[in-house]
């Protein structure tokens, strides 16, 4: 087999294919890319579409006592789960840069004191006031309260930024992001690393739909940013292959 420039020539009639040395390291260094990406976006949809198949598989399910199951068991996320208690209403912490339908607001998370320790109870969401100095009128009753919901984790953002407990040192405290340490450090009790959503039934909460989001990111959304990935590589390969043929000149 005939060698231009040091590479290997394939010939199919009066054609050849010669590629030159500097794009076959592009493609060699391009293409494991590419390919990486578009199946780290098909795992990130295959993941997602499992979260939303388990939530829609437990939202039926007859609730459990929250006594008898490990919270912090990653394999007990969206199980249906009751606990008894009471609201610690005195110090609620309000989960900052949550948005409804273009809407800035916060997620009120309450305590729930239980025998040993607590977890907090998302409430739902509520709207940003006139503006950040005005928070919302979250008050609840200290009464003893049977809470019913699915186990669960708070929106994690991508960057943590700022201290988990919040700028502001007042009642209810905006926070962040959930860091369970830092929170349970402020309350002086120890805390449950989850949070149950409040059933959509329950009084004394907000806006509720517990369905998965993702952020906006749902499995198809990954799918498709798969879809790309792929296409640039194969586009990648066309640009390889038509860029190294070479017409053969005519014999005499």
């Amino acid at each position: 087999m005939p060698r231009v420039g040091g590479l290997n020539q394939v010939r199919f009639g009066r054609w050849c294919f010669c590629p030159g040395r500097a794009s076959t390291i592009a493609i060699l260094l391009l293409l494991p890319v590419l390919l990486a990406l578009g199946y780290w976006q098909l795992d990130r949809a295959w993941q997602k579409a499992e979260l939303q198949a388990t939530f829609a598989k437990r939202f039926a399910q007859p609730p459990v006592a929250l006594t008898e199951i490990d919270p912090a068991d990653s394999t007990n996320r969206y199980l249906s789960v009751i606990a008894g208690g009471h609201y610690d209403g005195e110090h609620q912490v309000l989960l900052d840069n949550q948005v409804h339908d273009g809407q800035p607001g916060y997620h009120v998370l309450t305590p729930l004191r239980m025998a040993k320790d607590a977890i907090l109870i998302d409430r739902g969401w509520v709207p940003l006031g006139e503006s950040r100095q005005v928070l919302p009128d979250i008050n609840t009753s200290a009464d003893g309260i049977t809470v019913s919901g699915w186990l669960s984790q708070p929106m994690s953002p991508g960057l943590r930024l700022g201290d988990a407990a919040g700028a502001d040192r007042r009642w209810p405290r905006v926070i962040p992001y959930v860091d369970y340490q830092r929170i349970s450090s402020i309350l002086g009790y120890p805390l449950q690393p989850a949070v149950i959503l409040l059933a959509p039934e329950a009084s004394g909460g907000y806006w509720r739909d517990w369905r998965p989001r993702f952020g906006g990111f749902g499995p198809e959304r990954h799918r498709g940013y798969a879809v790309q990935w792929f296409a640039l590589a194969v586009a990648l390969i066309i640009l390889y292959v038509f860029a190294g043929m070479r017409r053969l000149p005519r014999s005499e």
